[in-house]
């Protein structure tokens, strides 16, 4: 078994006691075709193997698998105030403003969001694929924040993970019609096919919603290209693993500097 390796957002780094990071499928137990740190228990993959990869991962984090908060995401809009840890059904955002609670989401080609209003110390976890983009889940969850935290969008920082880029997101008309033309690149290879920059769809709404683009982070890796690093539901046919991003306050800073 290889190292576990994630990836900590620059843009969080001077936070006092805030775990943030997505992981990578590098390090667990599962085997082939999930080989590597799966987290997603919406695979086939044996449910030990998934819990092994959790335990181990949240011990490298200074943490707890019971801290945890995720749901079994629908590609809806539906956001859960957690108020306490567990696994939760029909969301795709959660936010809590309780400490050591760690809120998850799993992804695979979709782009998970992570906020962190940092006057209230409130924090989000966002599922966004084309289905929640185009349904407004990042504006959606920042009125969240807004109505029911009084979090002032200049408070957040915004950090958009490792999705499936533009250069790799083929999709048809009927899911163009959904986005502005500013996400769309008519598609080299099929007509009527077009190239899809679902993390710009996202950075948009994070812009919308009064977030200075200074406070906003995008990761510069690609889930389909980078095979070596993460999964990809689209490049591996459906049958792969998950990743998790992961963000919470925690009383007790002990996150290990073994990440990348």
């Amino acid at each position: 078994m290889s190292r576990i390796e994630y990836i900590v957002p620059e843009l969080f780094g001077d936070i006092e006691n805030l775990v943030a990071l997505q992981t990578t499928r590098r390090g667990g137990i599962s085997p082939a075709p999930f080989d590597g740190l799966n987290l997603g228990r919406n695979t086939a993959d044996n449910l030990t193997n998934i819990e092994e990869n959790t335990l181990k991962l949240c011990g490298l984090l200074g943490i707890k698998p019971d801290q945890l908060a995720g749901s079994d995401q629908v590609h809806g809009t539906e956001i859960l105030h957690a108020i306490s840890p567990g696994f939760f059904s029909g969301y795709d955002a959660l936010v809590t403003n309780e400490k050591d609670i760690f809120l998850c989401v799993f992804t695979a080609d979709c782009y998970p969001v992570l906020l962190c209003d940092t006057k209230t110390m409130t924090v989000a976890a966002i599922h966004s694929g084309w289905k929640g983009a185009a349904g407004g889940i990042v504006t959606k969850t920042v009125l969240f924040m807004q109505e029911r935290f009084g979090t002032d969008p200049r408070n957040l920082l915004a950090w958009i993970g490792t999705g499936i880029a533009q250069s790799a997101y083929e999709v048809d008309a009927a899911v163009a019609e959904a986005f502005d033309s500013e996400h769309l690149a008519p598609s080299l290879r099929q007509t009527r096919k077009f190239n899809l920059d679902l993390a710009g769809a996202n950075r948009r709404q994070l812009l919308d919603a009064g977030i200075p683009p200074s406070r906003i982070e995008c990761s510069a890796f690609c889930s389909s290209a980078d095979a070596g690093l993460f999964y990809s539901y689209r490049r591996d046919a459906g049958i792969t693993g998950r990743m998790a991003s992961i963000i919470g306050v925690t009383t007790r800073r002990s996150l290990q500097d073994q990440g990348q």
